[in-house]
């Protein structure tokens, strides 16, 4: 379609700014970004929509624009429902660069937009398959004819003949046409969509399992004003890897036309505008979040407190009667380098990671609040009470808690393909407390709990408020330094010897350590003769000048064991 379409259309409710003259331009898709750099996801042809929230002052304009006449975009429409009237900068910044300007109407959602232009291009570009967008309007339907992505996914199904699921970055799926699939293969598909973007591999990307080919499309999120990952400023593929859903289609799209490839680009686009959706109702509970936090960790009242948990209760677990219990969970994305902020995605991360991964859609999603401060998120989790028995007063607790190793036991495959060797996801569980006077201390016991997950090796780890009346606790305050000097000490001569020798003194201490220090267990679970065992342990005590008869050294050897 042309561009001079778009403004015959008076439902768009589109006003030309400039560059009449380029009006026969034509238009192959579109794209809603804030964005200050979008060149990564421009192909060329697109008319591209921002809500400018992109825009400090008018010095952004100039780069933004020169940006996506580079790439070859069609035009700019931009919204006035931020700013008002379109800044004088932006309209000359597109006369400089001869790139077509409208104005979006406050009035005019970016979807209408979309909408149009994805059934039009579709339409021209692949008549046999223009049933498919035409009757997409379901998708943005909010009633009982709705029925969000999983009507898309249907129409695929049937006029197609294609079987897709659209699921998170953990693997989790939140909508599909027809079986829903095994958690192995979600988590399979997510984690090599993950390591594919990671690499910079263009998609769709392919994967078999079990002998069935499945491609995978990236649905990148980028509403107006979008904030967080994949919101302004963007620019690393990090901020916005672990947030973005992914369409998984079991067929091989090396094999499809061109026109096919355009048509399932345009039905991510579709399902993109659900997401943006349901991350804009996700403001309230993130508001919630954040006042409750911002009152915990400036010392207010806990009368004050329980005020904010009182509103936050019938929005978080509607129709709940008595009070719930609460537990804090706390968790910190870091990319190696420090250059990449990791509040927003961790904030997203965990809104994702504690749905119960048998769920599916993103209803069960709506059902968490997570703020996030500086490069840590934090999650206010609600938890329903047992009911108390007849004539009792109180209730008997909440009826399940989370915990740690749980939450990312079904997640852990796929995050390490995302953070792929460079970031690492650390996460901490608090205890339930059924009070606002004990919310605080569960803020501090989850915070406590994730420097524990941090001192351990591996880029996805998790701790619990149990393991806080452990040694463990002191561990992630032991300076990195003493640590390496402790250990060094210790266990150095030891390697040595085994890389010169083979003789594995190191997993014979292990075992020694974890079998109480027992000669006929530790030689029973190493398959050795006991002298045989005596002569290895001998061999440590002369290496390291210990004796692991004194218990002061049997407890060095341990720490330094679990520093290592």
């Amino acid at each position: 379609m042309r561009l001079r379409a778009l403004l015959e259309t008076e439902a768009l409710g589109l006003r030309l700014l400039g560059g009449e003259e380029e009006l026969d331009r034509t238009v192959r898709g579109v794209m809603t970004t804030d964005l200050r750099d979008p060149s990564r996801y421009l192909t060329g042809g697109e008319l591209v929509l921002t809500g400018l929230a992109w825009r400090r002052n008018s010095a952004d304009s100039e780069p933004f624009v020169r940006i996506l006449a580079s790439a070859g975009v069609a035009g700019l429409a931009a919204g006035e429902a931020e700013l008002g009237d379109i800044p004088d900068d932006l309209v000359s910044a597109c006369a400089h660069h001869r790139l077509p300007l409208f104005a979006v109407n406050e009035d005019v959602a970016f979807a209408t937009i979309t909408e149009y232009v994805v059934r039009q291009v579709s339409g021209e570009r692949a008549g046999d398959l223009a049933a498919v967008v035409d009757r997409h309007r379901r998708l943005m339907t909010s009633g009982p004819a709705g029925g969000g992505p999983d009507v898309v996914l249907d129409l695929l199904t049937t006029d197609l003949d294609l079987r897709a699921w659209v699921l998170s970055p953990t693997g989790r799926q939140i909508a599909g046409a027809g079986e829903p699939l095994a958690p192995g293969i979600c988590a399979a598909l997510a984690g090599e969509h993950l390591a594919a973007v990671r690499t910079g591999r263009r998609g769709p990307h392919r994967i078999s399992i079990q002998g069935i080919t499945y491609s995978l499309f990236p649905i990148r999120s980028g509403g107006r004003g979008a904030a967080g990952p994949g919101g302004p400023g963007s620019r690393d593929v990090r901020e916005s890897v672990l947030s973005d859903w992914l369409l998984a289609v079991e067929a091989d799209a090396g094999e499809w036309p061109a026109e096919r490839l355009d048509l399932l680009q345009g039905v991510t686009q579709l399902i993109a505008v659900e997401r943006d959706r349901r991350d804009a109702a996700r403001t309230v509970r993130r508001r919630l979040a954040q006042e409750v936090l911002e009152l915990v960790q400036t010392g207010a009242a806990p009368a004050e407190i329980a005020g904010r948990l009182r509103v936050a209760a019938p929005v978080l677990l509607p129709g709940l009667g008595a009070a719930p219990h609460w537990q804090v969970v706390v968790a910190r994305v870091d990319w190696d380098g420090g250059d990449v902020p990791g509040g927003p995605v961790a904030q997203s991360l965990l809104e994702e990671i504690l749905v119960d991964p048998s769920a599916s859609g993103p209803e069960p999603s709506d059902r968490i609040a997570v703020a996030h401060t500086g490069d840590e998120a934090i999650a206010l989790v609600p938890l329903p009470s047992r009911p108390g028995e007849p004539g009792e007063d109180k209730d008997k607790g909440p009826a399940a808690a989370l915990h740690a190793d749980e939450l990312l036991a079904a997640v852990r495959e796929p995050l390490q393909a995302g953070l792929d060797g460079d970031g690492r996801l650390t996460l901490g569980v608090s205890a339930a407390v059924h009070s606002a006077e004990g919310l605080r201390g569960a803020l501090e016991e989850a915070r406590h709990a994730r420097r524990v997950a941090a001192a351990r090796p591996g880029r996805v780890c998790a701790a619990g408020h149990h393991e806080l009346a452990s040694h463990v606790l002191l561990l992630p305050f032991v300076p990195d330094d003493v640590r390496r000097a402790f250990t060094a000490r210790l266990l150095d001569p030891l390697r040595d010897y085994d890389r010169r020798h083979r003789a594995e003194l190191i997993p014979t201490l292990e075992a020694f350590l974890d079998c109480d220090g027992s000669w006929t267990r530790c030689a029973s679970r190493l398959h050795l003769h006991v002298n045989t065992l005596r002569y290895r342990v001998g061999r440590i005590e002369q290496l390291t000048s210990r004796d692991l008869s004194r218990l002061e050294d049997k407890l060095d050897f341990f720490l330094a064991l679990r520093m290592s």
